[in-house]
């Protein structure tokens, strides 16, 4: 599944529209950076195999998201760092090897019409991108306008933090007892195949309300989790419903919903409740990794073939 994405589509919260937008924000903004985009310009995002891709002018190009192997006109250039590619050529992504999420950027971003003031493609109300809906065969994307930047590559490897999954209490996390906390908290989970750009299902410990999964539908955001009657976990993520009406134990931290959204189907994860003082520090520090990540990108000469 490929789809265009940009920053995300803001302020329609209320009219139930979700920002959409990469699942990994920080992937896809490096891959922006690395052919001298604006922060918010429209890529590629792909899951798991990024297929190919034909070039109607000279661009540079970046990947980002994990490891994969990158094939243009025959020859392999790294991800993580730009290239350049002639008009005409091909270029083949294969299967990403420790990741979800890929972010295919191209300099002067994908051009699409702005749907409600962005590009980000929302796939159940099937808004902007390329008609609302994922790329297929013979799909033809236009392009923005060269900026003319040189070559960009990483100063050292961006790698997020190796910890477990922060989260804060959910606003209905008075609705479970220590015992469902317990488990949550201090048990492993194992991300299922059952994901899209919607929500993340676990498995793992049952989860049980005592005062009732059901609740008056309220807000949601990227990173609730909900407890359904199953009592499986459910993570909402960048096409979730504004609205939800199973209790939310525990949310996200913004910082740590990349790192959750990569985690590969059958690995596990493990939860770690904070305060929200120190989510609010996790999420400084890890914006200020980004922004010197980015900083530090130098000039870098062609890969080799």
């Amino acid at each position: 599944m490929t789809t265009v994405q940009d920053s995300g589509r803001r302020g329609y919260l209320r009219f139930g529209v979700s920002a959409s937008g990469p699942m990994d924000a920080a992937a896809f903004a490096i891959a922006n950076a690395l052919v001298g985009n604006g922060p918010g310009a429209a890529c590629l995002e792909f899951a798991l195999t990024g297929g190919s891709f034909e070039l109607s002018r000279p661009a540079r190009l970046a990947v980002t998201g994990g490891s994969l192997e990158i094939v243009v006109d025959g020859r392999r250039v790294p991800a993580w760092r730009a290239f350049h590619a002639r008009a005409g050529a091909r270029i083949t992504l294969g299967a990403l090897r420790d990741a979800v999420w890929g972010y295919l950027a191209v300099s002067g971003g994908i051009d699409t019409v702005p749907v409600m003031g962005s590009r980000a493609t929302h796939l159940r109300s099937g808004l902007g991108g390329l008609d609302g809906r994922s790329l297929r065969p013979g799909d033809v994307l236009p392009l923005g306008e060269e900026s003319g930047a040189p070559l960009l590559a990483l100063a050292r490897p961006f790698r997020p933090r190796s910890a477990p999954i922060h989260v804060v209490p959910g606003p209905q996390a008075h609705f479970f007892d220590a015992d469902a906390w317990r488990s949550l908290t201090r048990e492993p989970f194992r991300v299922t195949s059952k994901r899209d750009r919607m929500a993340m299902i676990l498995e793992g410990p049952l989860l049980s309300s005592a005062r009732g999964h059901d609740i008056v539908s309220d807000g949601t955001v990227m990173g609730s989790i909900q407890i359904p009657p199953s009592g499986h976990p459910v993570i909402l993520m960048a096409d979730r419903q504004t609205t939800g009406g199973y209790a939310k134990i525990a949310t996200v931290i913004t910082c740590d919903i990349g790192r959750l959204a990569q985690t590969v189907s059958r690995d596990p994860i493990a939860f770690r409740p904070i305060a929200p003082e120190a989510a609010i520090a996790y999420e400084r520090e890890a914006r200020m990794r980004l922004r010197e990540a980015i900083s530090d990108l130098s000039p870098a000469p062609e890969p080799r073939t």
